[in-house]
Parts: structure tokens; C-alpha cells; sequence
């Protein structure tokens, strides 16, 4: 009979040894892909190679069973999470295609035709909207499309929509991280939501400002601060009054229509100045950039049809510019929100045992462990709902079934090297977490003590900048949080909502966030370009949650919390 395989927690018999060994297969990717520069495929398997071979060597993990668990990662990253992304494009492509993304342009002209305030407009807030409702990635494949289309050059426009994905992470598709937090751990998601919702708004109101320095330096924020603060404001106090009073799951899509109804009504009282500058400014950069990119690279940028002039926007053209997107909040709204169909559509999973893996792999504390059973949502998952989205749009679009399957398979040539990326980084993800390399980490970061409040958020970061994903962060890290707080005497609800806070600013130094979005607006290959824009900004906004929430468990600031 074989015996099934439990992890030590120090395999090497210091735990902070094996802590910093069970790093190695991070340092390699952040290594490879951020200084060594190498493309994000070819860093992702690397990184992979080194996960297996630790499991092996070090926490003696059987070689088959390391090898499975990739294979089931793997499966993992293409369907859901790529198969979502996948038809987020394609239904971009359908609006490019039948000629009416051009209007869809010339509408976020009708609210500014500021380039700074397209970027708060289409990456804060319309992006928003679409990680309450989507998340794992299409709104970053979307709004990155969008700003490349408003003059926004690709590296830039991939730096602005990481950023810009943060604060709506936490609720993001309709709750699923927090929910999935409280299931673990048994503390209610409203109330754990809550103390989220004390947390992120700040970070919302600092992104929109942020997001005019990315776009246009010291001059940006200096002309735009006002509209940026007033959005950040209202996001986040919406986000906090949502979290707190109304509904948890609802929480991005209020925050998001009330920053965006922000920026309309402040923008007919005032205007900001430079926008000629700043679109000037703009224009040169995506000229720069195109001048230095390889035939290969230009042949990968998304088409972006030209700037029309005179063109009147009637009220039937604005609404079928916006069909395809009213379409998408509408469609999601359905699948997540009316339980009826909701339930239906998740009673379709399937659930599959992985071959050779599942019964074979415990958890620390000696119980099976339930990530080897692999769910095959063919028909609830967000990317099956853009499929049918982008199937009525071609229709109503008038684009012809040809047309139609021809843009699936050029997408589909298009993204082969992000299949082969983020299937190797779920692939890593699965490899750490069974063999207990993950929670080795989590283990050492855990054992500081009442210090553990300050350092707490960084599980979450390190935990969604492995997998991508926050609700994978709470899905590793949720229930060792609230054991550690229970044990150092703090609130463990504060704990396991820092869990995921933290994670909302790791997703931007993601390797398959990297990957979306370098796809999505043609720098496929660049990936290391795009995460030394965005590195810096997920470590100062780490340590300013680390400092929030130290001091939120303390009298300091206890105030602050429900």
C-alpha cells in the first residue's frame, strides 16, 4: 500500500531555512523575468524546473507526484483563467472588426478628451466594474486594448491598467476572495468584507493620482489632482459605505459607478489644463516606442483603427458603441447575482479526482487535500459567458460567422505563449502549495509574534503574485492568518482581511498578470519592461497597508475598524 504524502513544515529542521529555500522557485522567476529579462515564458517553466526539483530534494516530495501536480495547475491556468481572458479579447476584436470601436472611442472623448482622465475613466473605473463582475484578468485585457486606442503607448497602457487594478481586487467577481476567506475560516464574509472595507479605500484614494503621474509625470497630477482626488474619494468611501452597510458582493460595482458619476458631474463644472500637452506628450512616446519595436512586435499590436474627425455621435450610435459592454455587466449580473441561474450554472462543474494525484497528497495537519480534486467549469466559468456575450455581439454587430471564428483563431495564435506562461505559473503554484513549500513561508512570516499585524499583508502579496489571483491567496493563506492571530492575541478578522488587502497589490507584479497584459497590448515577450514599471508601486503600496494595518491593531488606530 503507498503512503500517502504529507509535507513537513521544516523539512530541513530550521523553519527558516526552509522558508527561505521554499523561495527559491519565486527569487527565480522575479530573477529571470525582472533582471535577467528573459521572456515570461521561458522564466515560468524555469521557475517551474526549480519548484519540482525543490519538492523533491528538500521537502521529498515523490517525483511523480510533483510532476501531477503541475499537470493539474497547468489544466488549472488555461481553463479558467486563460479561457477568460481569451474571450475578453475576442470580444474586443468583434468590436474592432465590425468598425464600431470607434465610436465606443469617441464616447469617452464625449466625458474628456483628456488623456489623464481617459486613464482614471477606463482603467479606475470602467476596469473596476469589470473585476466586479469578471476578475481573474479581463479587465486588464480589456481596458489596456481601450487605452491603447484613446493614444496611449503599449508599455504605458499596460502600466496603467496593473495599477489601476488594485483597490476593486479585494470584491472583485462579485466577492469570490473574501467569500471564499470566509468559508475557509468560518468568520462571516460580510464581516470580514467589512474590514476590508477599512483597508483598500485607502488605497483608492491614493490610485486615480497615481494613474496621472504614470500618464503625465509631475505636470498630470499637478493639473488633474482635483477630479483624481475627488474619484478616489468618492470610490473609496462608497467602497467603504458598501462593504460596511450594504453588500459585500456588490461593493466594486456601487464604488465604480459612483467614481465614475465622480468624474461626469465634477468634469461640467471644472476643467483641467494641458490636455493638448499631455496628449502631445503622449503621442510622442507611442511614436518613440513603435520606432523601437521589432517587426515581430509590431505585427503583435492589437489593431487600433485611426482617429476619426466630424464625426457625430447619435444617440443610437452611442448606445450600440456601449452594447457590447451593457451586454457583459448585464450577462454577469445574471450569472452572479439571481441565484436561480447562478446555481444551475455552477450545478454544471465538474468535478475530477486528478488521476494519480488526489487521495495521494495531505495537508500538514494530516488531512486530503481538496486541491487535487480539479473543477472543470465549462459553463459557469466568466469566460463561457463572453463567449455567448461576444456570439450576440458579432450577431447584432452584423459580422459574419467567418469573420467571427477568424478572430478566434488569430487570438487564439495570438495568446499561444500566454497559454504556455500562465499554465507554467499555475503549474509553479500547484507544485508549491501541495508539496507545503507555500506554507512553509506563510509559517515563518507567521511566527513574529504581536509584530505579525505589520507583516501579515505580505502573505497575501506573496500568495497572489504566485497564483495571479486573491482568492488563491485566501485559499492558501486565510486560515493560517487567523491561527496566527488567535495565537499572538490579535482580532483574527484583521488578519485574514489584511491576507486580502495584500493581495489586491501583489496581482500587478503577477507573472500572469504580466502576461495579460503584455498580450493584450502587443509587448508579449516584454514582460520584464512592464514589471519594472509596476514593481515599485507594489511595494510601496504593500508598506503602506503593512503600516495601516500594524497600526489598525493597535489603539492607534482600532478606531477605524467596524
Amino acid at each position: 500500500m503507498i503512503t500517502a504524502y504529507q509535507p513537513d513544515i521544516a523539512p530541513v529542521g530550521s523553519l527558516w531555512l526552509s522558508a527561505l529555500i521554499g523561495l527559491l522557485p519565486l527569487v527565480t522567476v522575479f530573477v529571470t523575468l525582472g533582471w535577467l529579462r528573459w521572456k515570461a515564458h521561458h522564466a515560468g517553466l524555469t521557475a517551474l524546473a526549480v519548484a519540482i526539483l525543490v519538492a523533491a530534494l528538500f521537502w521529498k516530495m515523490p517525483i511523480h507526484l510533483a510532476v501531477l501536480s503541475a499537470t493539474e495547475g497547468f489544466v488549472f491556468g488555461l481553463m479558467p483563467i486563460m479561457w477568460i481572458v481569451f474571450m475578453a479579447i475576442v470580444l474586443y476584436q468583434i468590436t474592432v472588426v465590425s468598425g464600431r470601436f470607434e465610436d465606443l472611442r469617441d464616447v469617452f472623448d464625449l466625458i474628456s478628451d483628456d488623456p489623464r482622465i481617459q486613464a482614471i475613466v477606463i482603467a479606475f473605473c470602467f476596469g473596476g466594474l469589470m473585476e466586479a463582475l469578471a476578475g481573474f484578468g479581463a479587465p486588464v485585457a480589456i481596458t489596456g486594448v481601450m487605452l491603447m486606442a484613446v493614444g496611449f503607448s503599449a508599455l504605458r497602457a499596460a502600466a496603467v491598467v496593473l495599477l489601476a487594478n488594485t483597490a476593486p481586487v479585494a470584491f472583485g467577481a462579485i466577492g469570490t476572495p473574501i467569500l471564499t476567506a470566509g468559508r475557509l475560516t468560518g468568520i462571516p464574509p460580510q464581516e470580514v468584507g467589512a474590514y476590508v472595507g477599512h483597508q483598500t479605500p485607502l488605497l483608492a484614494f491614493m490610485v486615480p493620482l497615481f494613474l496621472c503621474f504614470i500618464t503625465d509625470g509631475k505636470r498630470g497630477v499637478k493639473q488633474v489632482w482635483p477630479v483624481a482626488l475627488v474619484t478616489g474619494i468618492v470610490f473609496g468611501v462608497a467602497q467603504w459605505v458598501s462593504a460596511t452597510y450594504l453588500a459585500m458582493e456588490l461593493t466594486d460595482i456601487i464604488s465604480s459607478l459612483a467614481g465614475l458619476a465622480a468624474i461626469v458631474l465634477m468634469l461640467r463644472f471644472w476643467r483641467p489644463q494641458g490636455r493638448e500637452e499631455a496628449r502631445a506628450s503622449l503621442r510622442e512616446q507611442h511614436h518613440q516606442e513603435w520606432e523601437s519595436l521589432t517587426e515581430a512586435e509590431r505585427a503583435a499590436q492589437p489593431a487600433l483603427p485611426a482617429k476619426r474627425e466630424g464625426v457625430v455621435l447619435t444617440g443610437e450610435r452611442i448606445f450600440m458603441a456601449l452594447f457590447p459592454y451593457l451586454l457583459v455587466i448585464a450577462a454577469f449580473s445574471i450569472a452572479k447575482l439571481y441565484d436561480p441561474v447562478k446555481n444551475w450554472l455552477l450545478a454544471t462543474d465538474i468535478k475530477i479526482p486528478w488521476p494519480g494525484l488526489d487521495g495521494q497528497v495531505l495537508t500538514v495537519a494530516g488531512k486530503p487535500n481538496g486541491s487535487t480534486v480539479y473543477t472543470f467549469s465549462w459553463l459557469s466559468n466568466p469566460g463561457t459567458t463572453l463567449l455567448i456575450c461576444a456570439a450576440i455581439v458579432a450577431l447584432v454587430y452584423k459580422v459574419s460567422p467567418g469573420a467571427f471564428f477568424r478572430e478566434i483563431g488569430a487570438t487564439a495564435h495570438k495568446l499561444r505563449f500566454s497559454f504556455l506562461t500562465v499554465g507554467s505559473v499555475l503549474a509553479l503554484a500547484y507544485v508549491m502549495n501541495l508539496s507545503g513549500q507555500t506554507i512553509t513561508i506563510g509559517t515563518w512570516i507567521a511566527g513574529t509574534g504581536a509584530a505579525f499585524a505589520f507583516f501579515s499583508p505580505i502573505l497575501g502579496w506573496i500568495g497572489t503574485a504566485v497564483t495571479g489571483s486573491d482568492t488563491s491567496a485566501n485559499a492558501l493563506f486565510a486560515t493560517l492568518q487567523q491561527t496566527a492571530a488567535k495565537g499572538a492575541g490579535i482580532d483574527p478578522t484583521l488578519l485574514v482581511a489584511a491576507n486580502t488587502s495584500g493581495g489586491v497589490v501583489g496581482k500587478m507584479i503577477s507573472p500572469q498578470n504580466l502576461t495579460i497584459a503584455a498580450t493584450a497590448v502587443g509587448l508579449l515577450g516584454r514582460e520584464s519592461d512592464i514589471l519594472r514599471k509596476v514593481i515599485w508601486w507594489s511595494v510601496g503600496l504593500l508598506l503602506v497597508l503593512c503600516v495601516l494595518i500594524g497600526l489598525q491593531s493597535t489603539p492607534v488606530l482600532s478606531w477605524m475598524l467596524p
